[in-house]
């Protein structure tokens, strides 16, 4: 049964610190095959021999495809209810076939070359259903888990210290370890990444179906049994398109999370570090002395939003990261040795780098942290206004605009290249640096993502789900749920006489 605490005269459903921490390990379960498929694009171009421009355009037409799927997975969502509750048999039935797909795409090369292209596509399909599965229950399962409002952006923290684990620490494996045992990106070195992958992911979805534990059950969906019922696609678009907090959240967040995904393309980081830095592994090792700083961060940052709410601290992670991408852009434009940035030779263009670059990526990564708890905020906000309980579609459609802004980063990138002359094959490790290559690595790497959160920053200044509006609501839940539980003992009463 759900955990109740009293506060400042509200009635809140809380979590133990534990139930947090194994829940969160969700969407490190689905980030792990995300990371993982961030280097496909060189078995794609290299294994299975599809062009860059193609490979480029899958990519994003998949990103497409997941989002368009994701309001039919809302819709399932929320009409399922298991004796096991709604969430926790999704995560299982989500993560398996994540790892079947995975082992089907690393195995194209097999098959004939005709079939190759189309197989990969269908592959990919198998792969972005069960990806959708998963990673939507990790927003809707935040509103069963807590409501307390000091005690969503816990969330934060955890999301934050298992991302900078994987991104940054996988980084570093892969940069620093495996292309060093395996000579590049090999086949040897995808068949090792995507068994680590397919394991500790495994090991994750369970961990976090202990987590949400007895919180999914009937008693936390929104106002119990009597809430509003949402019976069909029509009528659930009705509401969405009136709940203007989640369309401008899901722009503000998406817009976010298509500069930052750029910036983390497999193929721009080898055109910064590989091409224009000159060393590859300084990916790595940039990760490794980012790391701490990147944790701090995200505690900092969730200090704020425990005090100031979760809108505050989105907003003003987003104005650090932007400014520091600016820097970083004009950093290279006025250096003249871009090599000189060297852990071997510490100056103060690597001081300067170091310093930019560690406020972009970790207050750049906090948005997409703190957007899951605050599409809960969106959820209570519906069933506040209308007595509706549909997390789940709330959600997907988040991800809906999510997934179609985002699916433009590998499209761009393909693009980019393309036009300084990439057609067949991507920019690879140790080229040199020619003056198109120079202008479009920044582009890239710091121009576009810059102009992505001018965006960011003028969506959440409509955003209007603030602190002081998100205890009013929850007020209002609880007194409503007082109400119909009132009714309820005096019905009960009035049968028994």
């Amino acid at each position: 049964m759900s955990t109740k605490t009293v506060e400042n005269n509200h009635q809140y459903n809380t979590a133990k610190l534990w139930q947090i921490g194994l829940f969160t390990l969700n969407n490190t379960s689905t980030n792990l095959y995300l990371f993982a498929l961030a280097f496909v694009t060189y078995y794609a171009t290299g294994f299975v021999g599809i062009a860059v421009l193609a490979v480029s355009t899958l990519l994003g037409a998949m990103r497409l495809f997941d989002g368009l799927i994701d309001p039919v997975i809302g819709f399932i969502i929320d009409k399922t209810e298991t004796r096991f509750g709604k969430y926790r048999p999704l995560i299982i039935i989500g993560n398996i076939i994540l790892a079947f797909s995975v082992l089907l795409i690393y195995a194209t090369h097999l098959l004939p070359e005709g079939v190759r292209l189309i197989a990969l596509v269908l592959f990919y399909i198998i792969h972005k259903i069960g990806y959708s599965i998963q990673t939507s229950v990790t927003k809707a399962g935040q509103t069963v888990l807590t409501n307390h409002p000091k005690q969503r952006p816990l969330y934060a923290v955890f999301d934050g210290i298992y991302n900078a684990l994987i991104f940054t620490g996988g980084q570093v494996f892969v940069a620093s370890y495996l292309v060093a045992k395996h000579g590049g990106f090999t086949l040897d070195l995808f068949a090792e990444l995507n068994t680590y992958a397919l394991i500790l992911s495994g090991v994750f979805a369970v961990l976090a179906v202990i987590g949400l534990g007895n919180k999914d059950n009937k008693e936390n969906y929104g106002l119990g049994e009597d809430t509003t019922e949402t019976n069909s696609i029509r009528e659930y678009w009705q509401v969405v398109k009136r709940n203007r907090p989640l369309l401008l959240l899901s722009l503000s967040a998406s817009a976010d999370k298509l500069a930052f995904q750029l910036l983390r393309q497999s193929v721009v980081v080898v055109m910064l570090f590989g091409i224009l830095l000159g060393n590859y592994e300084l990916s790595g090792t940039m990760g490794m002395i980012t790391l701490i700083p990147n944790i701090l961060i995200v505690f900092l940052v969730v200090a704020i939003a425990r005090k100031t709410g979760l809108r505050k601290a989105y907003l003003s992670s987003v104005w650090v990261a932007f400014l520091s991408l600016v820097g970083l852009f004009l950093l290279f434009i006025v250096l003249d040795d871009p090599t000189s940035i060297s852990m071997s030779n510490i100056g103060v263009a690597t001081v300067v780098f170091l310093a930019l670059y560690t406020l972009a990526m970790s207050f750049g990564a906090i948005p997409t942290t703190l957007v899951v708890p605050m599409v809960a905020d969106v959820s209570d906000y519906e069933t506040h206004k209308s007595g509706r309980y549909i997390p789940g579609m709330m959600g997907t459609i988040f991800s809906f605009i999510d997934q179609f802004v985002s699916s433009a980063a590998p499209i761009i990138m393909g693009l980019v290249v393309a036009m300084i002359g990439y057609g067949s094959e991507y920019p690879a490790i140790g080229e040199s640096l020619t003056t198109p290559l120079f202008w479009a690595t920044l582009a890239l790497a710091f121009g576009i993502p810059a102009l992505l959160l001018v965006v960011s920053i003028v969506s959440m200044k409509f955003y209007k789900l603030d602190q002081n509006t998100m205890e009013e609501i929850q007020a209002g839940i609880a007194e409503r749920k007082a109400e119909i539980a009132e009714k309820k003992a005096e019905k009960d009463k009035s049968n028994t006489l």
